[in-house]
């Protein structure tokens, strides 16, 4: 009887019982991975290789960024946040009546005002100012 040469090469194909045991490259690959995946989840998903080198001192760049690849992880680009388009909004704009001039002879005769967007944890806040010029 003559054997199939890829099974000849495969000592577990003849026997299936034998419990798989992973080799030094494939563990340290899984610990690798479970490292990497961790750190990943922990930056928000925003920090790439070179960022999570950082935290990771004990793994090279190269290696992160295999681990990345190969887990299917990317990181996020984050945007600036603009309230509002000024360009093409298509609401009207109040004409500018000061026209630069923010000395006043007496109280209450110019006012001036501005919003502003403050991001925080629990979500946006508008800080709405007033004053008298």
């Amino acid at each position: 009887m003559r054997l199939i040469p890829s099974l000849t090469h495969n000592p577990r194909s003849l026997c299936p019982s034998a419990p798989y045991q992973t080799g030094s490259r494939q563990q340290f690959w899984l610990i690798c991975d479970a490292a990497v995946r961790k750190a990943f989840t922990e930056a928000k998903q925003r920090y790439g290789a070179p960022r999570l080198a950082n935290g990771l001192s004990e793994y090279n760049i190269k290696t992160i960024a295999t681990s990345l690849c190969r887990q299917g992880l990317r990181a996020k680009a984050t945007r600036k946040f603009s309230p509002v388009s000024y360009r093409k909004h298509g609401l009207t704009v109040s004409e500018n009546l000061l026209k630069q001039d923010f000395c006043a002879a007496a109280p209450n005769q110019k006012w001036a005002g501005d919003i502003m967007y403050l991001r925080t944890e629990e979500g946006w806040l508008y800080l709405a100012v007033v004053i008298d010029l």
